[in-house]
């Protein structure tokens, strides 16, 4: 008696559909990385105490309601643009990061360690590599 293993049936998926998925995933990255990094300052602004520092209050919660209106659209409307601006904020939240690290940022002088700030730095990482994947993946896509 012999037993045969069920052969496997492969469905091929069209390049048009696997560009779509995989344009979604990284949109869906993107939008992660940018509501990620925009919980870490309202967290900070709301609980941390940073909400009473008078320069960077404003900011902070600019940062995460700027964030959140960003990962919203990136989400919502498949275009190369909001996804460029996800890698806009992700790469502008670094630099401001980087400056408060190194030389000081209205007064504020940041330490990079720490789980907040790691955790920061990893989303807004994510959101400029996957906010830059997906806009140019949605910019090839339209022409």
């Amino acid at each position: 008696m012999s037993v045969h293993a069920p052969s496997r049936v492969h469905i091929a998926m069209p390049a048009a559909v696997q560009r779509r998925v995989a344009t979604n995933v990284a949109r869906g990255l993107a939008a992660a990385g940018v509501l990620l990094s925009a919980d870490v300052p309202l967290d900070l602004w709301y609980s941390q105490g940073f909400g009473h520092i008078p320069p960077i209050a404003p900011l902070f919660l600019l940062n995460a309601v700027s964030g959140v209106l960003i990962g919203l659209v990136v989400l919502s409307w498949s275009h190369w643009l909001p996804a460029l601006a996800a890698a806009g904020f992700g790469a502008g939240t670094l630099v401001a990061f980087y400056l408060s690290v190194s030389v000081g940022l209205f007064g504020l002088h940041e330490v990079a360690s720490g789980q907040p700030q790691v955790l920061a730095q990893v989303a807004e990482y994510v959101a400029v590599v996957f906010g830059g994947l997906a806009s140019w993946m949605l910019w090839r896509q339209s022409r």
